[in-house]
């Protein structure tokens, strides 16, 4: 069951930028050996993002897996990129790139949803707030200075 839904809203419109915030999120989040799961919106957005977690960071390793559509989680990876929700079993963590609600909530225990400044992304950003305060979910919003930590 989701516990809350977190939304950290960047100031930059720069796809680079929300990239590199999700990978600062995602390696805290892998550094309290949590499982995640990061939902891109295309293949080209989850092999950027692939490409990024090997590189963003010289003294971290995020050992992390690109699943394609209807191919299995590794039980042993703990950072899986999908472009459906549709195949989790169960993460400590989604992280939502994507520009819809994901699907299969009930096995997530929290959600991280990245914002930033492009107008569709932000009208659509809010769309997913209404609805999971639909869903009546405790919800935290974030105003992130990309300068900053995480």
């Amino acid at each position: 069951m989701t516990e809350r839904v977190d939304f950290y809203v960047l100031k930059s419109s720069a796809a680079a930028q929300r990239r590199a915030f999700a990978c600062r999120l995602i390696e805290k989040a892998y550094l309290k050996d949590l499982n995640i799961v990061i939902v891109n919106d295309t293949p080209a957005d989850a092999q950027a993002l692939d490409d990024l977690l090997w590189t963003f960071n010289e003294r971290s390793f995020i050992p992390h897996k690109v699943c394609a559509a209807g191919q299995s989680f590794d039980p042993a990876t703990p950072v899986h990129l999908v472009l459906e929700s549709t195949d989790i079993l169960e993460a400590d963590l989604l992280v939502n790139l994507a520009p819809r609600l994901p699907a299969q909530l009930q096995h997530c225990a929290r959600v991280a949803e990245i914002v930033d400044a492009d107008e569709e992304r932000r009208r659509l950003g809010r769309e997913r707030f209404k609805a999971y305060r639909d869903l009546k979910l405790t919800l935290e919003t974030h105003q992130i200075d990309e300068t900053a930590n995480v």
